[in-house]
This record gives structure tokens, sequence and C-alpha cells, in this order.
């Protein structure tokens, strides 16, 4: 039916290049936006379009931000800027966020060292960290994914902070293997930061 429906069937190949928009759910937020009305529909284009044009990644720590404002966090005088956590992307920063157990600095790579999906380390924001490293840093908490990809990412971070004198840990193994922190309980993640040991 859907190859008689050329117009449907163009959305839905847009929907499927989607990231963790899961196929079986592909009919469903077609149907969604198909239902709505020309206003919302709009307001939501709209609302898409202005994120788009608004939200940069900081050059520091590359975490999103408003074009015209501070990063949050590189701009709180409260937070410990001697300790950066390294995370992949926004996801896991939020849960570590959720946890209120950590008041450091925050340091997004953008992924992980992933050759088979293309991904090297120039693709990363690695020596970005390594610069920020060598500024009076004293630590630094690896929070990557416990995922080959994730270990070989930390791994290969290490070696290229190794001359570096500070301290260099990682989530305590509560954290699961083959976990997405995304999806890990608050209270784990709090006491995997907390036990958090040499890397």
């Amino acid at each position: 039916m859907i190859d008689k429906l050329p117009t449907v069937k163009k959305l839905m190949r847009h929907l499927h290049q989607v990231p963790f928009l899961a196929t079986k759910n592909l009919y469903r937020v077609t149907s969604y936006f198909l239902q709505l009305d020309q206003e919302r529909l709009q307001q939501f284009c709209a609302a898409l379009q202005e994120a788009k044009s608004k939200i940069i990644l900081c050059n520091v720590c590359f975490v999103w931000q408003e074009k015209d404002t501070d990063c949050v966090f590189c701009a709180d005088s409260s937070r410990d800027d001697s300790v950066i956590c390294v995370v992949e992307s926004w996801h896991e920063l939020l849960v570590i966020e959720r946890t209120q157990a950590y008041r450091g600095m925050y340091h997004v790579l953008g992924g992980v060292i992933s050759p088979l999906d293309g991904i090297s380390a120039s693709d990363l924001k690695i020596d970005e960290l390594v610069t920020r490293a060598a500024l009076g840093v004293n630590e630094i908490i690896f929070a990557l994914n416990q995922t080959p990809e994730g270990e070989a990412t930390s791994a290969f971070i290490a070696r290229k902070l190794q001359q570096l004198p500070l301290k260099i840990t990682c989530l305590a193994k509560g954290v699961p293997i083959g976990s997405n922190l995304e999806f890990v309980d608050r209270l784990t993640v709090s006491k995997a930061l907390t036990d958090r040991r040499s890397f």
C-alpha cells in the first residue's frame, strides 16, 4: 500500500534516518504528523528550525548552549574546574547531572572511536580535551559507556594524558558492562561516581 503513496513513503524514508526511532514505530510517528492540524505542525517545524539556528556547542566543553548566552557549565563559578568528567554525548551528561552527585566540569567527546562506523579519534573532541587537561586540571573522570568502543576510547585518551600530572579515574564497575548511561538508574550512576577508581 505504501508504494502507492509516494509522499508518505518519502516522509517515512526521512523518519527512518532518525537515530533511536525504532522501525516498528515509523507508522505511528508518520500517522502522528499526518494527523496534526496545520497550526500545530507549523509550531513544531518552527521550534525545530529555531533550535537548529540558536543552539550551538560551547567551544570549551562542547555542551549545547544558546548562541547568545554563556555555557551553563563553564560560566558556573560554583563548579570545580579542576575536575573534568568526559562523556560521549549530551545524554550521559544529563544522567550524571540528575544524580546531583557531581559538581565538576564536563567534556563532551561527540561519540567514541569506532572504526566499523567510520569514527576515528580525529572525529572526536580528544585534542581539545588534552589541551584543557594541561591547564591546571587535577582529575579526569572517564564516564564513557562501558562498551568495547568506550573502553578503547578511554584507553586511547589515557595514553595521550599520561605525561600530565593529573589523576585519571573512571566510573566504578557498578554500571553494568555493555549498558548505556542513558538507561542506568540514578542511584547506580551516583554510586559509580562516588566509588570511581584509577583508570
